[in-house]
């Protein structure tokens, strides 16, 4: 419930959320598939790499073990996972939730999509609500896979922590924009742009292009370009369902054009013909003596504060301004960074949107905050959205 009013979304989206970590922590697990599929997809950006991020629905795996795609292996399996996931968690997968159904792809090759339900720590009544899983075993893998730490950001988090086997960041990328590339679906444009605007992470771009080309190559289709994606039928549709598709995942819903006219900006920095700007740290005086030893955490968290901190964090990552009302008067903010004071205040820095002048606001004194659909271009770097330090696979695999 701490989670659903620091997102804005509904006690069942984050139920989910959570399930999925437990779900992935059992597959994880197990002996036989832990350390075989690999994880990627939407969810995994997610789980894995960022921290403030669209909720995802489901779990895509490739799995290395081509044996593993039947249908009774999967249902023993996910038997063995669901007790798993019981005696550790206590959320319940009841044996007759768990379905399983293979099929032919269009490469002609067995794939397999199952649907597990859950009965997690809501108790909902009726429907037993599932989670989605898409498993293929003849999805080419370029580069080696990491272990990336899952974020489950709850109590009932193992002493160790949930790592799973997954893409690397490249892998990642080259994918999403394979998907853009194949399908135009609102979700693969909006994980398209935030991969390439991720602040403190510098990929290897010459290995992007190489792996997306690869990928391409494999699924027989043109490596895309902006001016591909842009007279394809499916550009209309793709502005079309830009609503209806990602509304639900996120607590704002980020405006269509801005994403879109991004996206050139993406081609040309992977095409090495732009550099992404280097920005400054906003300034904003008044407040006390910074703690330069504070940083904000990099995962999201529950901040039991007055105002949902977690919705100012997802509403600078989509550079959305705030609605801020502090001092009973509303102000139009772009949030920028959290920081602390050596008597122990946080900050709010941000800018005003409607002048450009950097101010500082103290989080106990804020009476509201509520992203709006209103986008702005950064003047400053952004640390609201800083992430961690990623593994670069340093080899291509083979493709044979």
């Amino acid at each position: 419930m701490d989670f659903a009013r620091e997102f804005g979304l509904s006690p069942q989206v984050i139920e989910k959320d959570y399930t999925l970590g437990w779900l992935l922590a059992g597959i994880a697990a197990n002996p036989e598939i832990g350390q075989s599929w690999v994880f990627k997809g939407g969810t995994c950006l997610k789980k894995c790499y960022f921290e403030t991020y669209r909720f995802s629905e489901d779990l895509d795996f490739t799995l290395t073990n081509p044996e593993h795609l039947g249908e009774e292996f999967l249902l023993e399996t996910f038997s063995q996972i669901a007790a798993w996931i019981y005696d550790n968690s206590g959320v319940e997968i009841p044996a007759d939730t768990i379905r399983f159904d293979i099929y032919e792809n269009p490469r002609g090759k067995n794939s397999a999509q199952g649907r597990v339900g859950y009965r997690g720590p809501m108790q909902r009544r009726g429907d037993t609500p599932r989670i989605k899983l898409d498993l293929t075993d003849d999805e080419v893998l370029v580069l080696e896979p990491v272990m990336r730490e899952v974020h489950h950001p709850y109590s009932d988090l193992p002493e160790e922590g949930i790592h799973v086997r997954s893409y690397g960041f490249e892998e990642v990328f080259a994918e999403k924009l394979r998907a853009l590339a194949e399908r135009e679906r609102p979700r693969d444009l909006y994980d398209v742009v935030h991969l390439y605007r991720r602040e403190g992470i510098n990929p290897d771009r010459a290995l992007i292009m190489n792996t997306l080309a690869a990928k391409c190559q494999f699924k027989g289709i043109a490596v895309p370009t902006i001016e591909i994606l842009a007279n394809q039928p499916a550009r209309i549709d793709l502005e079309a369902d830009w609503k209806n598709m990602l509304a639900h995942q996120l607590p704002v819903l980020p405006p269509f054009q801005q994403f879109w006219d991004e996206l050139s900006d993406v081609f040309d920095w992977l095409h090495e013909t732009r550099e992404k700007a280097v920005l400054g740290a906003v300034q904003a005086y008044g407040g006390g003596e910074m703690d330069e030893s504070w940083s904000p955490p990099p995962m999201a968290h529950a901040w039991h504060a007055q105002v949902p901190l977690e919705v100012v964090r997802f509403a600078a990552a989509n550079r959305l301004c705030i609605d801020l009302e502090y001092k009973n008067e509303h102000r139009l903010i772009e949030p920028y960074s959290l920081r602390r004071t050596r008597d122990g205040n946080i900050l709010l820095y941000a800018v005003r949107h409607e002048d450009g002048e950097s101010r500082s606001y103290r989080v106990d004194r804020i009476q509201g905050a509520t992203a709006t659909n209103v986008s702005f271009v950064p003047r400053y770097a952004i640390e609201l959205t800083a992430s961690g330090p990623l593994h670069v696979p340093g080899a291509m695999r083979s493709l044979v």
